[in-house]
């Protein structure tokens, strides 16, 4: 993989999804399939997604969220208390 962004967990929200502080300015032209990973501690997923309905519950998953940042969130579930991920931690985008 040799195309990267780097960022970093800014926020958590009410509903547990954490919030990076990386834009989807910065993902134009980033693909939005399987060939991309989102890796966050030692956590991965693959894809970056249009809605939490795009998996089922319990999945970890990438999208691009309210504030047009990239979001990690468990579906129907906390990534907060899931993955222990704290503001502050690391997250890569690779493809």
């Amino acid at each position: 993989m040799a195309n990267r962004i780097d960022g970093q967990v800014t926020a958590i929200d009410s509903f547990g999804n954490l919030i990076t502080d990386i834009t989807r300015e910065m993902l134009a032209g980033v693909p939005t399939d399987e060939t991309v990973g989102v890796y966050c501690d030692e956590h991965e997923t693959r894809g970056i997604f249009n809605a939490y309905a795009d998996q089922p519950p319990m999945t970890l998953i990438a999208l691009i969220g309210a504030q047009d940042c990239l979001e990690l969130a468990i579906v129907e579930d906390s990534a907060k208390i899931m993955l222990g991920v704290r503001v502050g931690t690391p997250v890569q985008v690779k493809w």
